[in-house]
C-alpha cells in the first residue's frame, strides 16, 4: 500500500513498525458543540482507512481523542451556566450519535484530555528538564521553539518564515513569538488542576502528544487529521514528542483536503456553516458518507445539496442491487455454472482486484467505489432467476464485503415490520385475484412506510427507500 506522507511530500510504501499491527492516532473533536461537515470528512476518511487495513488483515489500534478543555469550551460553558465537564459529556454523547449515523466505528480508545492531566504534567516536566520548555513567573509554561532545530519540518517552513507569515499576539513572557503554551495559568472562573507551576490547565497541543504516547507508544505508524492541523497543531506535536523522546514521532502523516460549501469556503459569517446534525434533518447520513468517499481524500471537495442528492442516488443503486441479489438468492437453485456465470466470476475477481488496487494507491476511495458499480453493472447483465446459487452468492458476498470496507450498505432493508408484511400479504392476495386497483393502493401504503415494491416472476421484491 502506498500512502502520501505530508512530511516527505510523496507517496511511500506503507511498512508498519510491527508486522501485522498498525497504530493510528486521529485527531478528534473539541466537544463544545455538534461537529460540522468539515469535521466529518476526516472522521469518515480515516475510519475507512482503518476498515481497509483491517480488511487487509492488520490488527489496528485506533486512538481518537476528545479535547474537553480549551478556551471555546470554557466560553460556552460560562454562557450556558454549566460546568466545562458537563458540557463536554453532553457533546461527547452527541458526537457518538452523529458518528454512529455516519457509520464511524468506535475507536479502540477515545481518551479525554481532562483524564490525562498527570501524563501531560509529566511530559511538560520532561521537556523543561531537557531545556525545551520554560516556566514563566505567572505560571504559564511555553515550548522553546528555538531549542528544537527541526521545528517546521512537517509544514516545510523554517522558524523565521513561520514567524513572518503568522499573526501572533505579542506576549512579553515568550522568548520567541512562535513559542506555544504547554500549560496555562488559571484565570478567574476557569477550571484548573494542580501542577508544579501552580493551578492551571494544559495547552491544546500537549494533550495529543501525551495521549498518543500513552496508548500507542513513543513512535506510531500513522497520524491523521484535517489539512488545517498541519500547522500549528501537528507541527507542535512533533516538537513536543520528538523533543521528549529523541525518537521519530510518526512514520506517516495523512491529511485530508478542505470542504467548500456551494463553492465557497465554509464559515459562519457566510451563513454556510452546517453541522452534521443540521444535515441529518434533510438527508440520510449514509449518503453524506457516500459523498465524502466519492472524491480522493486529499482533494478539496464541494458540498452542496445537489452533490448529496447524487450520492444518495448512487447509494440507492447499490442498495437496490444488493436487495435484488438477496431476492434472487432466496429462489436460486444449486446448479452448474455456465459460460455466462464463469465469465461473471472473473468479473467478481477483477472487481476485488480493482478495489484493492485503488485503495492501495493512497486510499483512492473514488476509484474503489467505481469498481463496485462495475461489478453491479456486470452482475445485473448476467444474473436472473435461472442463475445458479453459487454465482449469486459470490456477487452478493463481494458487493457487501467491499462496500462494508467503505462503511456502506450497513442497513438491513428487508421488511421485518409486521405491519409491512401484512400489507405485502394482502397485496399478494389482491394480485392473485387480479384486483389491480387494490394492489396499487396497497403498494402506495407500503411506499408511505418507506418501502419500494417490485413485482417479479418470483413474487414481490421489497427494498427500503433511501
Amino acid at each position: 500500500m502506498q500512502i502520501y506522507n505530508t512530511q516527505s511530500r510523496r507517496k511511500e510504501e506503507f511498512v508498519p513498525i510491527e508486522p501485522g499491527k498498525v497504530r493510528i492516532y486521529s485527531c478528534g473533536p473539541t466537544v463544545y458543540n455538534y461537529f460540522h461537515i468539515g469535521n466529518a470528512r476526516p472522521f469518515i476518511v480515516f475510519d475507512t482507512l482503518r476498515r481497509y487495513l483491517e480488511y487487509k488483515g492488520y490488527e489496528v489500534s485506533f486512538v481518537q481523542n476528545f479535547t474537553d478543555i480549551d478556551d471555546k469550551m470554557i466560553r460556552r460553558a460560562n454562557e450556558e451556566g454549566v460546568t466545562v465537564k458537563a458540557l463536554g459529556e453532553r457533546f461527547i454523547a452527541e458526537y457518538y450519535k452523529d458518528a454512529d449515523a455516519l457509520g464511524i466505528e468506535r475507536a479502540t480508545v477515545n481518551p479525554k484530555a481532562t483524564e490525562h492531566i498527570p501524563e501531560i504534567i509529566a511530559l511538560i516536566e520532561k521537556l523543561i528538564a531537557k531545556g525545551l520548555a520554560y516556566a514563566c513567573d505567572n505560571g504559564d509554561v511555553y515550548y522553546d521553539t528555538q531549542a528544537f532545530p527541526s521545528y517546521g519540518k512537517l509544514c516545510g517552513q523554517n522558524l523565521e518564515d513561520l514567524e513572518a507569515g503568522a499573526r501572533i499576539d505579542v506576549d512579553p513572557n515568550k522568548r520567541h513569538p512562535m513559542d506555544f503554551a504547554l500549560w496555562k495559568a488559571q484565570k478567574p472562573g476557569e477550571p484548573a488542576w494542580e501542577s508544579p507551576w501552580g493551578m492551571g490547565r494544559p495547552g491544546w497541543h500537549i494533550e495529543c502528544s501525551a495521549m498518543s504516547m500513552k496508548y500507542l507508544g513513543e513512535t506510531i505508524d500513522i497520524h491523521c487529521g484535517g489539512k488545517d492541523l498541519v500547522f500549528p497543531h501537528h507541527e507542535n506535536e512533533i516538537a513536543q514528542s520528538e523533543g521528549a523522546t529523541g525518537k521519530p514521532f510518526v512514520h506517516y502523516w495523512m491529511h485530508n483536503g478542505f470542504i467548500n460549501v456551494d463553492n465557497q469556503k465554509m464559515s459562519k459569517s457566510l451563513g454556510n456553516f452546517f453541522t452534521v446534525r443540521d444535515i441529518a434533518k434533510e438527508f440520510d447520513l449514509e449518503a453524506v458518507r457516500m459523498f465524502m468517499l466519492s472524491a480522493h481524500y486529499r482533494s478539496p471537495i464541494n458540498f452542496s445539496r445537489e452533490m448529496i442528492e447524487q450520492a444518495k442516488a448512487s447509494l440507492e443503486r447499490l442498495y437496490t442491487a444488493r436487495d435484488h441479489y438477496r431476492f434472487l438468492l432466496q429462489n436460486a437453485k444449486d446448479g452448474e455454472m455456465g459460460e455466462r456465470e464463469t465469465e461473471l466470476m472473473e468479473r467478481v475477481a477483477k472487481a476485488r482486484e480493482d478495489f484493492e488496487r485503488a485503495m492501495d494507491d493512497d486510499l483512492n476511495t473514488a476509484d474503489a467505489l467505481g469498481s463496485l458499480f462495475e461489478l453491479v453493472r456486470a452482475a445485473n447483465a448476467a444474473l436472473d432467476e435461472r442463475s445458479p446459487k453459487a454465482a449469486v452468492q459470490a456477487v452478493l458476498d463481494a458487493l457487501t464485503e467491499l462496500a462494508g470496507v467503505c462503511g456502506l450498505l450497513r442497513r438491513e432493508t428487508e421488511a421485518q415490520d409486521d405491519g409491512v408484511q401484512a400489507l405485502l400479504d394482502a397485496r399478494a392476495k389482491a394480485r392473485a385475484e387480479k384486483n389491480w386497483a387494490e394492489s396499487d393502493r396497497l403498494r402506495d401504503e407500503i411506499a408511505k412506510l418507506g418501502y419500494v415494491v417490485k413485482d417479479t416472476k418470483q413474487g414481490q421484491q421489497i427494498s427500503k427507500a433511501i
